[in-house]
């Protein structure tokens, strides 16, 4: 399964013979053009109005909210994390997304997560290859997103950047991060593959560019 970054909450995710994925579609036409997406499928997080589903070449299906689907041979869960931005009286929408493709492989896809949430939302899950999580998060409280990590027990964390976060703060954000899990001179890497013969028994860091 391969896993590429397209910016914010953008990836696409593959997996040879099966689904193929964009989460998030972000930008202008012309940038989402310039970049080239297709996909089976197209998911939104959160922002409906932002995110330019017609970008992706080739869609066929969308899913924007909670809920169990099967698209081909993925399975994907919708789980609700709204929030309740009490100052403003207002409820932020947010799905993650769980897929899982047929030979056990899965991804977490956390959107815009905007506050940590209970981590007992997630013990019913099956296992976690690859956790793509806003960093934000980490400002929060460096302790609930370890806990919230330990839970999970992802095979791999890769970083993502909040829509709001500039890429100077999203750079401070990426800092403390790797600081919080203990990594060091990580770099920065075009694509995450996950081979399910060779998964670390550790969680590890996979930041993309």
């Amino acid at each position: 399964m391969d896993i590429a970054w397209h910016g914010y909450s953008c990836f696409r995710i593959t997996e040879r013979g099966h689904t193929s994925v964009v989460t998030d579609p972000f930008g202008t036409e012309k940038a989402l053009a310039k970049m080239r997406l297709n996909a089976d499928l197209v998911t939104v997080s959160h922002d409906r109005d932002g995110h330019r589903v017609d970008g992706v070449r080739g869609h066929v299906y969308v899913i924007d909210g909670p809920g169990e689907y099967e698209v081909g041979e993925l399975f994907v869960t919708g789980i609700a994390l709204h929030h309740h931005d009490e100052e403003n009286d207002r409820v932020l929408y947010n799905i993650a997304y769980h897929f899982e493709y047929p030979n056990a492989q899965t991804v977490l896809h956390l959107g815009a997560l905007r506050q940590l949430p209970d981590p007992s939302i997630f013990e019913q899950l099956d296992q976690v290859n690859a956790l793509l999580l806003p960093v934000e998060a980490a400002h929060h409280n460096g302790d609930q997103l370890a806990d919230l990590i330990s839970v999970i027990e992802p095979n791999y964390v890769v970083p993502m950047q909040p829509v709001q976060l500039s890429d100077a703060d999203y750079a401070l954000a990426v800092e403390g991060f790797l600081k919080l899990m203990g990594v060091s001179g990580l770099e920065e890497q075009d694509g995450l593959r996950v081979n399910p013969t060779s998964l670390p028994e550790q969680t590890q860091v996979a930041l993309l560019r």
